[in-house]
């Protein structure tokens, strides 16, 4: 006899991708209603992707007013906000409706996902919070920190958290050779981490593999490397524009996960008001590789 009390249904994306098996892989429950909160986190322990997400269906008139309720888990906790799981989720909405505006109510708010058509496939652009900026970092700590030297990093710009949900800290490495010889211990940089208002590293070099991408960005964290990372994807274009990299309301090829051959492409886009950086956006495209159940 079967003790089973749950039977849930799953759509599996790779994300900021238009090619299957590359980009980043999400797995969305389209139904998590009933599920308790240690039971979603056991889901995505087992799912073991970097994110799973669960919708949580409302009647009409909430969701019409706060958005779809949608969480997002990690195999170990679950976050506020992440990037490619909001456009992922986003995009499995989509493709059940048709709407051309998803908005998502998460942990850190309501999140709107534009949708239009960009070389013949859905493209969803997600307008995340606006950016704030917090301390900036010293090369010689972040250098030790990340098992590199102070001389790998760029000097012309700072080391900062930025953060528009997620609080991550800038990196900018001195050419694509740093970026793609990096190979920090998890451990050493969330020792530095845990001392500061920065949650992560994000490695950014303005030199790519790819001459159409402006740049390209790598995220070591506790999970192992991310293919893709649109929480940090929208602190790193704030910096850009603040300090001149990418111009105001420019939108730019960031490429990810290039190192570990799962080659994100995410387009990055933000503008700039007197000497506030404002209105980010982080689009990209998601395609469906694999639907099943889950039951136990």
């Amino acid at each position: 006899m079967s003790n089973q009390k749950h039977r849930l249904s799953f759509v599996h994306l790779d994300v900021f991708t238009a090619v299957p098996l590359e980009g980043n892989q999400l797995a969305v429950f389209t139904d998590g209603r009933g599920l308790t909160d240690a039971e979603m986190q056991a889901v995505a322990r087992e799912m073991n992707l970097s994110e799973t997400t669960f919708i949580l269906p409302r009647d009409t008139a909430t969701e019409r007013e706060r958005g779809v309720r949608v969480r997002i888990f990690t195999v170990n906790e679950e976050l506020p906000f992440a990037g490619h799981p909001t456009l992922g989720t986003a995009m499995v909405l989509h493709n059940a409706s048709g709407a051309g505006m998803v908005n998502l109510d998460l942990n850190v708010g309501k999140i709107p996902v534009q949708f239009t058509v960009k070389d013949g496939l859905p493209f969803g652009q997600m307008t995340q919070r606006e950016p704030q900026f917090g301390q900036k970092h010293s090369r010689e700590d972040v250098a030790c920190a990340a098992g590199i030297t102070p001389s790998d990093i760029a000097d012309d710009v700072p080391i900062q958290t930025v953060s528009t949900g997620n609080a991550f800290a800038m990196v900018p490495v001195r050419s694509l050779a740093v970026l793609q010889k990096l190979a920090p211990t998890w451990s050493i940089m969330n020792e530095y981490l845990t001392k500061t208002d920065a949650k992560f590293f994000y490695f950014v070099s303005r030199e790519a593999v790819n001459s159409q991408a402006r740049l390209q960005a790598r995220m070591i964290f506790y999970g192992g490397e991310d293919p893709a990372t649109g929480s940090a994807a929208g602190p790193c274009v704030a910096w850009a524009v603040q300090y001149g990299i990418i111009q105001p309301e420019e939108q730019a090829l960031l490429e990810q996960g290039v190192e570990m051959k799962r080659k994100s492409r995410i387009y990055v886009t933000a503008g700039k008001q007197s000497d506030k950086v404002v209105n980010i956006r982080v689009g990209g495209n998601a395609v469906e590789v694999m639907r099943g159940e889950i039951f136990f």
